[in-house]
């Protein structure tokens, strides 16, 4: 336990240029209400010039005052899936290291604040300034995506069992064809219902989650199989190499051959 002594009171500030929000590692709701009179003061200040930066997780407390409506929002990818649930007027990217728009700033997950705040010292203190600062803390000043931290680990908080049944069924059957239509017939539904109902629980389509969950499956085979990357790409499914390469890239920022070079332990020994 730690106690910290701030110079002023929340309500002795009456103006500033700058509000930034810490993650808070509770559980999400309770912080929120807990912390609930923080909510208007954040509003006022914004709304008199200030800019409000949130820090991973902290973006749930900046989405609770509304300011993010309609705009986007960077999280931790793990928190994302939570976030978009809570708040559906924000528009959350979970593959974004920050996002920047009317005087609002978020971060991704974990060490991605500090792109956020080398971005800051930019805008605050100049270019000249921010570089030296990313290169004395090592910063990848350049980094955009934190696609390719990202573990996909399937939404499956919500409550509809066929849906889930799909998904089950999906992660069972990676090195298959898997088509809506074979999906509605397993489960008695029509196509345009499952598909309906598919989105609502997971906020993916089904074919995104289909290459969602291939692509993570091709991931940890590129970790940590002898097999080349046409070798993992015939065991998720996949025939087309430039399909595999195309889709892989889009989700993880990086060329399947890229992942293989970057995370494989035996290439690193």
């Amino acid at each position: 336990m730690f106690v910290i002594w701030p110079d002023v009171m929340i309500d002795e500030v009456t103006s500033t240029d700058l509000i930034i929000i810490p993650a808070v590692h509770s559980d999400m709701s309770q912080a929120l209400l807990e912390n609930a009179a923080f909510l208007p003061w954040i509003r006022k200040q914004h709304q008199n010039g200030a800019a409000v930066a949130s820090l991973c997780i902290g973006a749930f407390f900046l989405a609770a005052t509304g300011l993010l409506d309609g705009k986007q929002c960077a999280t931790h990818w793990s928190a994302a899936a939570l976030l978009q649930e809570m708040f559906l007027a924000v528009n959350v990217v979970d593959e974004k290291i920050m996002t920047a728009e009317d005087g609002l700033y978020t971060s991704g997950g974990a060490y991605a604040y500090l792109n956020l705040l080398v971005y800051l010292v930019e805008k605050y203190a100049g270019r000249e300034i921010a570089v030296m600062t990313a290169k004395a803390f090592m910063i990848d000043i350049d980094r955009v995506s934190q696609s390719p931290f990202i573990i996909f680990l399937g939404q499956k908080t919500h409550k509809d069992d066929a849906v889930r049944q799909a998904q089950e069924f999906i992660e069972q059957h990676i090195d298959e064809k898997i088509t809506v239509d074979e999906l509605a017939t397993m489960l008695s539904l029509g196509r345009r219902n499952l598909e309906r109902r598919f989105k609502k629980a997971t906020s993916n389509t089904i074919s995104a989650y289909i290459q969602r969950v291939k692509v993570e499956a091709a991931k940890k085979g590129l970790e940590s199989s002898v097999e080349n990357v046409n070798g993992v790409m015939y065991q998720v499914g996949y025939t087309d190499h430039k399909a595999f390469r195309t889709t892989f890239k889009k989700i993880t920022g990086l060329s399947p051959l890229q992942y293989r070079n970057k995370y494989n332990r035996q290439l690193a020994v």
